[in-house]
């Protein structure tokens, strides 16, 4: 038959293991992404995405290739005009494949086109850009083709990432998401709850706080990401040096067999 000291620390013992119990489903709710996300607001969800804007829009300093086409390919050869290096000086051997040249956009905004000179691209979607200058081109050559693409898109991630680093991107769509998927996820240490976004808009930084853990991220004017944004995910504050490769629930059993021990100890006092 126990005791009541016996007892007591039964008690206590039982207590501390609830506690423990709650503090790990609380860091499990932390690690989890979108956890206000529901059936009932999936709707408000896709509305605001269908509305939002994704298409990245043209930036000074952008880079873009711009390739032309047409049934008769002669006369829109002056249009695609190749970068080439050659082998020495003076030399007519070509020192590796041409290739396209690409157009940089200038500080106005503008590239300058072979035949039609400088054009205002700043602030269109590449789908914009290529209906402008295709409408440029129509008085020169018959049902021209205009495919625009860009050359430096590229997203930076870093902080609590498996795989930091800059990564360029393919496509004119790209979220949040796409980006730590391409940093290989959050480590366990992540803040999911408070990502930093930089941009840079017109020459001034803007920076943004995402929530992860809501679906409010959906929401977000940051959740389509424009060429050249970073992402910092911050460590929680549970981080420690030396356990990045223990998994949680290791770290959970010492705690909790730490404290039983040093509970019977003073309770047998």
């Amino acid at each position: 038959m126990l005791t009541k000291t016996g007892m007591k620390k039964i008690n206590i013992i039982l207590i501390v293991s609830t506690l423990l119990i709650f503090t790990g489903c609380t860091t499990q709710k932390k690690l989890a992404y979108f956890n206000t996300v529901t059936a009932s607001s999936a709707e408000s969800i896709n509305a605001q995405l269908k509305n939002e804007r994704a298409d990245a829009r043209i930036l000074t300093d952008d880079r873009l290739s711009i390739t032309v086409s047409a049934l008769d390919p002669n006369a829109v050869a002056i249009y695609n005009l190749p970068f080439v290096s050659f082998a020495s000086p003076g030399s007519d051997q070509i020192y590796a494949s041409p290739v396209l040249q690409s157009y940089l956009v200038n500080s106005q905004g503008n590239i300058n086109f072979p035949v039609l000179g400088e054009i205002k691209l700043e602030g269109l979607t590449l789908t914009e850009a290529g209906n402008l200058i295709k409408n440029k081109l129509a008085e020169h050559v018959a049902d021209p083709i205009v495919n625009i693409q860009f050359v430096n898109f590229r997203i930076t991630v870093l902080g609590e990432v498996l795989r930091p680093g800059q990564f360029p991107v393919t496509n004119e769509r790209v979220t949040i998401l796409d980006a730590l998927g391409l940093a290989g996820d959050m480590t366990a240490y992540g803040r999911r709850d408070n990502v930093l976004l930089t941009r840079n808009n017109n020459g001034k930084l803007e920076f943004a706080r995402i929530n992860l853990n809501s679906d409010e991220v959906f929401k977000s004017p940051y959740f389509y990401l424009q060429q050249n944004d970073v992402i910092y995910v911050e460590p929680n504050t549970v981080k420690s040096i030396s356990s990045q490769d223990i998994p949680l629930y290791l770290s959970s059993l010492s705690t909790l067999a730490t404290l039983v021990t040093l509970i019977y100890s003073i309770s047998k006092k």
